[in-house]
């Protein structure tokens, strides 16, 4: 009965990812630079919190949205930290994750033959849903641009078919972000078109040289802000996001939400109100971290002669394989591992344009990290 499957879907691919880490993840004695999961437990109080809701017997159904309580404190939560205004009750919907708040944007938004760009190399959860909706993923090549996503790189691609333009920052999977000025350039050139920017800020409370901006503070009317509480709080199986739109789009986008999963679970939901209150800081601690591993790594990476950019936020470097190793991204990543039982994301799971690069993620400790560097160092000594 294959044959009857929509072409669409089989023309898809299993995240390169998640089809490495499956590939390697059995090996004894494996250090893994590979998902881009915090290694932090999500917080205690957050933890009592869901835990008390399961004992309260709160396991039903709410809104559809999520409860009047969490969309207060998430609009509370982007107002205090990112100047962002929306209203509880109309424009912000609690999604299963990030991710399913994506895919009901794009559904909402996309129709047959329109166009979105892309950065590439970028994270591959995006391009299958639009391919799905059979909108055209149209990517732009920014390994000449420092990876970072400016009007300058973007305009070339703009034609009347575009639809709508992906704004992951910070970034995965190089890590770099956009500055308040960049954001303006893009919100002012688009303010007279019909365009829609899908802004995926998933990762704002991770940013370590500059204070996240959100490009809605500029271009609310057209833009969709994508968030949630995975790399924040840790809280990546709890699976609780957050879309946040104008109400004349949030609207449509609760009808598919609605038909798509009813609500997001509920006992996450309220763990995820005493994270986004109680909690509010609660990423304050990681970031810190986070800083200390990225200055180590950066230095370890630099010393090693290897080319990359010191990523503004995130956890991830994006690290170009030396032109001496004459392998591509995914043979380098399988000899490496197979060698050192280090294990990298080879950088063609992000587009063709991560071809001839590897992601390494640095959330995980500090020994873990030394460890793994030091089996790579000697990898590439090899080469020399």
């Amino acid at each position: 009965m294959e044959h009857l499957v929509n072409n669409r879907v089989k023309d898809i691919e299993i995240s390169g990812i998640r089809k490495f880490f499956n590939m390697v993840s059995h090996m004894d004695d494996l250090i893994s630079f590979t998902i881009g999961q915090p290694d932090f437990p999500t917080p205690e109080h957050v933890k009592k919190a869901g835990i008390a809701a399961i004992e309260n017997d709160f396991t039903s159904y709410t809104h559809n949205a999520g409860t009047i309580e969490l969309r207060k404190a998430a609009c509370e939560f982007v107002e205090k930290k990112y100047d962002l205004e929306y209203k509880a009750d109309s424009e912000i919907i609690v999604t299963v994750g990030a991710s399913e708040a994506i895919d009901i944007a794009f559904r909402t938004i996309l129709a047959e033959g329109t166009e979105v760009i892309l950065p590439g190399p970028i994270y591959p959860g995006y391009e299958p849903i639009i391919r799905m909706m059979g909108a055209v993923p149209i990517h732009v090549d920014l390994r000449e641009n420092q990876f970072r996503f400016t009007l300058e790189v973007i305009k070339p691609f703009i034609t009347e078919k575009t639809r709508c333009i992906v704004l992951p920052y910070p970034s995965n999977p190089t890590g770099v972000s956009l500055s308040e000025d960049e954001l303006k350039d893009i919100a002012n050139f688009l303010k007279d078109k019909d365009i829609f920017v899908l802004a995926d800020e998933i990762y704002s409370e991770l940013t370590y040289d500059q204070k996240h901006t959100s490009i809605a503070r500029f271009l609310k009317e057209k833009t969709i802000v994508i968030n949630g509480l995975s790399k924040s709080h840790s809280m990546t199986g709890w699976r609780i996001g957050f879309l946040f739109a104008p109400e004349n789009i949030t609207k449509h986008i609760l009808k598919v939400h609605q038909y798509n999963v009813s609500c997001a679970n509920s006992i996450a939901q309220k763990a995820a109100l005493e994270a986004l209150t109680v909690g509010i800081n609660d990423a304050s601690a990681m970031k810190e971290e986070y800083v200390i591993r990225r200055d180590y790594v950066f230095h370890r990476l630099t010393s090693m002669g290897l080319d990359t950019v010191k990523p503004d936020g995130a956890f991830y470097f994006f690290v170009k394989i030396p032109e001496t190793i004459p392998l591509n991204s995914f043979d380098f990543a399988i000899k490496l591992v197979n060698e050192t039982k280090v294990a990298v994301v080879p950088g063609s799971a992000f587009s063709e344009f991560g071809e001839g690069y590897f992601r390494l993620s640095f959330a995980c400790s500090m020994e873990t990290l030394e460890n793994g560097l030091d089996r790579m160092e000697q990898f590439l000594n090899t080469w020399k």
